[in-house]
């Protein structure tokens, strides 16, 4: 073997090891060195030995000669494919008017009303002339200031007027009574929580791979139901109560949350107690404007001796309720990533709630039963020994430990008889029924509508009812069972369109539909038949002509149709 082959083996070893470990200009370099060395026909033999064209060689031989000091970098400044952006002057503006605000942009874009993806952006552009890729899409925007960006929850709607001031007022009642020694306490009402194996956000430590199994589909669990949990924080002892209910988030739960906590833990901490200043939003079920949680808190503060003072937050300020931060958030971080299985696991859950600044929970379970839709009458109202402040008596008012008149309730409208807008309905003309036998039909169905009743209600609340149903034990529904019948008898025996019949008793056709089929039900049920009548109704101008002509007078609040 020759020199020049013994040489151009132990290059070609050399370059096997070195190359693969240098940057493209590095490699250049190197092997310019080695054929400078060599001196004549060492470009040759080094550009055979590295496997590279004998210009790459010749090239890195030029820039050694030149004297350039070091780059610091391997390409030279503007050396390597230009960029898109740089290349297409129009891609940048066509790509900010389409990831403009609406309100700025193309109004005619056809992502205006689509997700605002890279690759659909990038195929926007494409089909616009201006070939580019989805990661390029996403360079430029990032250049160009933009990132990902969710919703954020800043703006309160239209700001009351008085905001500032009644903070200012709630703060110096707050201070007024903490330190006459006297108990304030913050109430809320946590989001209703469904009980089962339902995923619930958060991610919780389990060994990999392992995750904990939850339903697909939160549909409601008939038999489990849900959990309505109503806290009291007490500001002073930062101690938290929380009444996990059952059944239905109404005043009447709210205010008995408040007196099992003053029961079980509140008379025992304040013993000298004689007020009790309560802060709230301005809605739910201690809405400011439910005339319930007013007179319920009267027989409160009667029950306890306490002197009651309330002071809700403006509304859209609900975030600034003290119970939000120091209590509700802490039960939220307590149960993340956790399937809220059972009304136990929650009650648990809750009573194991803790922080480093000390707070301890206590958790309850309440089955009992709460009615929607009481009522209280403006002579109710006026008997109530409440006093509303100077400032904002709406926000801000003290009900006093008196006994006070009760007006009875007034006994609702019974089931069986048809809501006063809708009586002239009842007429044979349109029933094609007598009188007594319209009687005997409402008194056949009562017994089978109250039974479908309860069963809709137990199904509802995830449980049978505490309380033996009945008309006396209920509120007036909003279509009694003879409304039910009336639009049932409109558009089967009659034709009236379900649209025309939701009209005339004032509610949703999805309302009306529900209705109509739940007396299909019971008719059948009992054996009962609805025949047609020879002459169909189209409309509520046909059904007013019938009345008209059978001489049935309709009230004045009932506005035919135009």
């Amino acid at each position: 073997m020759s020199l020049v082959e013994d040489a151009g083996a132990a290059l070609a070893a050399k370059f096997e090891v070195l190359l693969p470990h240098l940057d493209e200009r590095q490699r250049r370099l190197l092997l310019a060195a080695e054929a400078r060395v060599l001196g004549h026909g060492g470009i040759r033999l080094v550009a055979r030995a590295a496997g590279v064209r004998e210009a790459t060689v010749s090239l890195g031989v030029t820039e050694l000669e030149s004297g350039e000091a070091p780059l610091g970098r391997v390409r030279r400044p503007g050396g390597g494919r230009k960029r898109v952006a740089d290349l297409d002057a129009g891609l940048r503006p066509a790509l900010l008017a389409l990831v403009e605000p609406d309100v700025r942009g193309d109004p005619m874009s056809p992502l205006r009303w689509t997700t605002k993806s890279t690759r659909k952006l990038a195929a926007e552009l494409t089909a616009r002339g201006h070939r580019i890729s989805a990661d390029t899409v996403a360079d430029l925007l990032r250049e160009e200031g933009f990132s990902l960006q969710s919703n954020a929850k800043t703006l309160e709607g239209k700001q009351n007027p008085d905001r500032d001031a009644q903070f200012r007022y709630l703060n110096e009642q707050v201070k007024n009574h903490q330190a006459a020694g006297q108990p304030v306490v913050s109430v809320d009402t946590k989001k209703k929580e469904l009980v089962g194996q339902y995923e619930n956000a958060g991610r919780e430590w389990r060994p990999g791979g392992d995750p904990v199994k939850v339903d697909t589909h939160d549909f409601p669990d008939t038999t489990l139901g849900k959990a309505v949990p109503y806290g009291i924080y007490d500001l002073a002892a930062n101690t938290g109560w929380v009444n996990v209910g059952t059944d239905h988030d109404t005043a009447a739960f709210a205010v008995e949350s408040i007196r099992r906590w003053w029961k079980t833990a509140g008379r025992n901490i304040y013993p000298q107690a004689g007020r009790l200043l309560i802060t709230a939003d301005a809605g739910g079920s201690n809405s400011y404007r439910t005339r319930a949680w007013k007179a319920e808190l009267a027989a409160l503060a009667v029950e306890t001796g306490l002197t009651i003072t309330v002071c809700h937050f403006p509304p859209g300020t609900s975030k600034w309720n003290t119970i939000e931060h120091r209590l509700l958030s802490h039960i939220t971080m307590n149960w993340r990533g956790r399937p809220l299985t059972s009304h136990e696991v929650i009650v648990n859950t809750i009573a194991a709630t803790t922080t480093r600044t000390g707070l301890t929970v206590h958790a309850e379970l309440d089955t009992g039963t709460y009615d929607t839709g009481v009522r209280v009458s403006d002579g109710q109202m006026d008997a109530l020994p409440l006093d509303r402040h100077e400032w904002h008596g709406d926000w801000n008012y003290t009900l006093r430990p008196e006994t006070y008149p009760r007006i009875p309730v007034t006994t609702p409208d019974p089931f069986d008889r048809p809501s006063p807008d809708v009586a002239w309905l009842c007429h044979p003309s349109i029933t094609g029924l007598p009188t007594r036998d319209w009687h005997t039909l409402i008194t056949a169905l009562t017994a089978p509508h109250e039974e479908q009743r309860e069963a809709l209600l137990a199904t509802r609340r995830g449980h049978r009812p505490r309380h033996k149903g009945g008309p006396d034990t209920g509120r007036r529904p909003v279509l009694t069972l003879a409304d039910r019948l009336l639009a049932t008898v409109l558009h089967y025996r009659s034709g009236l369109p379900q649209v025309a019949v939701a009209v005339l008793f004032g509610v949703r056709p999805e309302t009306i539909n529900k209705r109509i089929r739940d007396i299909r039900n019971l008719l059948d049920q009992t054996g009962r038949t609805i025949h047609p009548a020879e002459h169909r109704l189209t409309s509520l101008d046909d059904l007013y002509n019938l009345a008209h002509t059978a001489g049935i007078t309709i009230p004045d609040s009932t506005t035919p149709a135009s």
